[in-house]
């Protein structure tokens, strides 16, 4: 891929594990950011488990991204339906074919390419949980995603190994596949408890060997900014427990993190996806309505500085 002329209108929302909230936060930053003004496109990009749109409120929408992956429509915008949110549009994947969960690398290119032309204020995504290429991609089409977790040591894992896998996958496209075995090899040699998954390390040794090539490549990896939101702290729960999260994962691979807030558990989520009605609408003077707009406008007051490329994907 070919990472340049960098945009900030796309925000990849994504989590390692299922069950953190990922579709109801896109869901809700989404009516937040259509609410203002702003032309926005939600995308769900979670294949095999899709159901933002039921987060909207949308029952059965009549076309999803398979209709543009096997060319039954020519171009992705054909696929956007509107929702009942003035400014808000949507493209779904629940009604996708089975073979879409493994998307080719061609199909994946061709759907990144169409999705950094779409011409929106803003395009949200939510992902798909866990740490697969396909995943880490679509992630990486922006340099500060949105990372959602719980409080659960389970879900805490499973986000850091996401953002190492993020990492890992950006220093492999730049260096090439020749080029990052030798980092690797090179690594072991070193220190033989050293392996390709010790991104600082692999990035020590490349700043040794090819200082110059080393430091280009610790900017573009600067380049990343990561956000957090804890999303379903229940009471019992240390309040400043993403703060920290952020700054271990700071301190340990080196990179930016930028804590956005909490959202409060609120058994009112529950009821709002049984009712099929988007939860800002029914619920918004709840503990957890408040919280998710103090996230949205922390998230849209922080200026992002870089992220994905218009251009040539190779």
């Amino acid at each position: 891929m070919a990472w340049v002329n960098p945009v900030s209108h796309i925000w990849p929302i994504g989590g390692g594990k299922g069950g953190t909230g990922k579709s109801f936060l896109t869901g809700n930053l989404g009516i937040l950011l259509a609410k203002h003004g702003y032309r926005t496109l939600l995308v769900d990009i979670d294949f095999g488990t899709a159901n933002l749109h039921t987060v909207l409120g949308i029952s059965h929408p009549d076309k999803s991204i398979s209709d543009f992956v096997n060319k039954k429509v020519g171009a992705l915008e054909e696929t956007v339906v509107s929702t009942t949110i003035p400014n808000l549009y949507f493209i779904s994947s629940a009604m996708n074919n089975l073979d879409i969960a493994n998307l080719a690398h061609e199909q994946k290119m061709k759907l990144l390419r169409s999705i950094t032309k779409l011409s929106y204020d803003y395009i949200l995504l939510d992902l798909g949980a866990g740490t697969s290429f396909n995943t880490i991609d679509f992630f990486m089409i922006s340099n500060s995603g949105i990372l959602v977790t719980t409080s659960e040591p389970t879900s805490i894992e499973n986000i850091y190994r996401l953002i190492r896998s993020v990492y890992i996958r950006k220093i492999r496209q730049e260096l090439k596949v020749h080029n990052f075995r030798f980092l690797a090899e090179e690594a072991q040699r070193r220190d033989s408890r050293a392996t390709e998954n010790n991104p600082d390390f692999l990035l020590y040794i490349m700043k040794e060997i090819d200082p110059e090539r080393g430091k280009i490549l610790e900017l573009s990896l600067r380049d990343f900014i990561f956000k957090l939101v804890l999303n379903q702290l229940r009471k019992e729960d240390d309040p400043n427990i993403g703060s920290l999260i952020c700054k271990i994962i700071e301190r340990h691979l080196a990179l930016k993190m930028q804590f956005i807030g909490n959202i409060s558990f609120d058994d009112h989520v529950h009821n709002s996806i049984c009712k099929k009605m988007p939860f800002l609408h029914i619920y918004p003077y709840t503990q957890a309505a408040s919280d998710i707009r103090r996230c949205y406008e922390n998230i849209v007051s922080f200026k992002e500085t870089s992220s994905f490329a218009h251009g040539d994907i190779d």
